[in-house]
């Protein structure tokens, strides 16, 4: 038994990597701890391993990237609370956690701003470098954006009105009172929480509906209770990966080009896979007894989204930003009619 014991235990430190085996191997000069709310062993989760890796390789292993999945490190802005004080030193976060970094970057995601995924790239494209020196200003660099996924309203009982979706108890990111406004603005009842305390609230009826994306939904079973979506997309989410400024600093600068391309082209492979989870995810859902629900008063909603946006403009989103994702949307729009 003991023989086996200790087979079994040289096995498991081969196949975690042997790291500490390899006497040749040089220690890392910086190592960075990498928060996120990807559940673990989620596709998310599976890509940032491989970055991990990949930075080792490119740097020889003078820098180490560890990636604590599933919200261990607490909802996005207690990560960046973290990161602000040196508990962690890079974070993959929404536009949502961003905010508490500044506000500019949840234009990106304002509610039926953009109509598909061409619109949203060239979004993207416009104000990725504006936002950039935002967070650099704000002592973070960003490592690449990616898109997570459209968010639907998942509910436990048919809402095919916005009345009915009014009724609901609708899930609110905690920590911003700003949007909180902006929803009872609409007419909902929203109750703020951490992120990480959605399972457990749906399971005890604190909430009953949640804005969220399918993939998510999906990963974290919520679906098991919130069994009705509606088809409408009602906005996109996205991410960036982010990492404290002074920490990146001393990665030695031969390597910052190769470790930054390591994230672009994970943030392109995470945009087409997410695309790809998001319709498979619903499938899976609807095989598992999730229901589409078709809204019967899209001109309500659309109505309700003006008096959102009186509070969501200068409030939520600088005003100045709020108008000029809306204009580079209208822009792109025009340009595509003239072809």
């Amino acid at each position: 038994m003991r023989k086996i014991l200790m087979v079994s235990l040289c096995t498991a430190l081969l196949a975690f990597g042997g790291r500490s085996a390899r006497a040749d191997e040089p220690k890392a000069e910086v190592s960075i701890k990498l928060g996120t709310l990807a559940p673990s062993g989620s596709p998310w989760h599976l890509l940032l391993k491989e970055a991990a890796q990949k930075w080792r390789t490119v740097s020889g292993g003078r820098v180490e990237l560890k990636v604590l999945p599933g919200g261990t490190m607490g909802d996005e802005g207690e990560m960046i609370r973290k990161l602000r004080v040196g508990l962690l030193q890079a974070a993959a976060i929404s536009t949502i956690g961003l905010h508490v970094i500044t506000p500019e970057p949840q234009a990106l995601d304002l509610p039926l701003l953009v109509n598909n995924d061409e619109e949203h790239e060239y979004l993207m494209q416009k104000m990725a470098p504006q936002l950039d020196a935002l967070l650099e200003k704000k002592g973070f660099v960003v490592l690449t954006w990616s898109e997570i996924d459209n968010t639907h309203f998942f509910s436990t009982k048919p809402r095919p009105t916005l009345t009915d979706m009014r009724t609901g108890k609708l899930f609110c990111w905690d920590g911003d009172p700003s949007s909180a406004e902006a929803w009872r603005a609409g007419g909902f009842n929203t109750v703020p929480l951490s992120s990480t305390d959605i399972v457990p609230s749906m399971q005890t009826g604190l909430i009953d509906t949640v804005l969220y994306p399918p993939t998510l939904v999906l990963s974290l079973r919520i679906n098991d209770k919130a069994k009705y979506m509606t088809d409408i997309k009602w906005s996109t989410l996205t991410g960036a990966t982010i990492v404290d400024k002074k920490v990146w600093d001393r990665v030695p600068a031969d390597l910052r080009p190769q470790l930054i391309q390591v994230f672009k082209d994970l943030g392109q492979k995470l945009t087409t896979d997410a695309r790809r989870m998001e319709s498979e995810s619903m499938a899976k859902m609807k095989s598992q007894g999730l229901q589409e629900v078709k809204v019967a008063d899209m001109g309500d909603w659309q109505k309700m989204l003006e008096s959102v946006n009186s509070s969501v403009r200068g409030k939520v989103v600088p005003a100045a930003t709020f108008d000029q994702v809306h204009q580079i949307v209208k822009d792109f729009r025009a340009q595509k009619q003239k072809k």
